[in-house]
């Protein structure tokens, strides 16, 4: 039974306080009597939640938290006493604790946090630290160019903002390859750009096409100045003359073309040179 996350467990025995659940190892927890429908008979399987309550038992419940262990989340703090500072965890009965010696900085009753939630094995109770780093860039970053990845928006910067990569590392987000209005806390969906020597990650939240048509248009720059600033290629070109010379379609081609145009990068006709 797993502590801190998602567990299919089955109805074992009904109580006056509740079902016990059972796991495949013949361990037990019990689902509180709030939580129960007349549709849990015994047999049935379920999927709950399991935490330890306050006398460290686990208990199961059916009500879904914010995150669970292993996870990032944005969470707000519901107060601070002398032990450290209690998240609201979206459960009724259970909310989060940072010890003092997890936070960064002190946290302040009201205020929201990025945070990463974990299972201490010492006091076997679910826990939250503020200090990331930790957790983050422990494996090396294997993705692949355009490769989809999931970002959690963690920090604004001078230059964009300090994402989260797929759980895993961290990575930079250019405020111009951005789209709408971008929140802390945030989850989106965005496109590994590159990896750079260092390790380093450049995601982007643009549509593939338009990374697919801002490569080529880099393309053509180059092409152009190798060759003496112009080509005959054009937007009328046959398409297995665009396809030998830079691998795309002619469709993408056009639009590189266009893109270049509006930048006042090139001069189109007949020829097309640098401008």
């Amino acid at each position: 039974m797993k502590i801190g996350q998602y567990n299919e467990l089955k109805v074992n025995r009904s109580v006056d306080f509740g079902l016990y659940l059972i796991d495949a190892d013949g361990q037990e927890v019990l689902l509180p009597k709030r939580y129960v429908t007349p549709e849990m008979t015994v047999g049935t399987m379920l999927q709950v939640f399991v935490y330890n309550d306050s006398e460290n038992r686990p208990v199961a419940t059916t009500e879904r938290p914010h995150a669970v262990v292993g996870d990032f989340a944005l969470m707000r703090v519901n107060a601070v006493n002398q032990v450290g500072a209690f998240l609201d965890w979206g459960l009724v009965a259970k909310e989060l604790l940072v010890p003092f010696r997890e936070q960064r900085v002190k946290m302040q009753p009201g205020r929201s946090y990025i945070v990463y939630i974990y299972l201490d094995h010492e006091s076997h109770r679910v826990v939250a630290t503020a200090k990331l780093d930790k957790y983050l860039n422990n494996t090396l970053p294997r993705y692949y160019h355009r490769q989809k990845v999931d970002l959690l928006v963690v920090q604004r910067t001078e230059l964009g903002y300090k994402v989260i990569v797929n759980n895993l590392h961290w990575g930079m987000l250019y405020a111009n390859e951005t789209y709408g209005d971008i929140n802390i806390g945030e989850r989106h969906t965005g496109y590994i750009k590159q990896v750079r020597d260092d390790g380093k990650i450049d995601v982007t939240m643009l549509k593939i096409e338009k990374m697919r048509v801002d490569d080529l248009s880099t393309q053509i720059l180059d092409y152009l100045k190798k060759h003496g600033g112009s080509m005959t290629l054009n937007d009328k070109s046959d398409p297995k003359e665009i396809l030998a010379t830079f691998n795309c379609s002619k469709k993408d081609f056009k639009k590189a073309l266009g893109q270049l145009y509006k930048e006042k990068k090139v001069t189109l006709g007949e020829v097309v040179k640098l401008a």
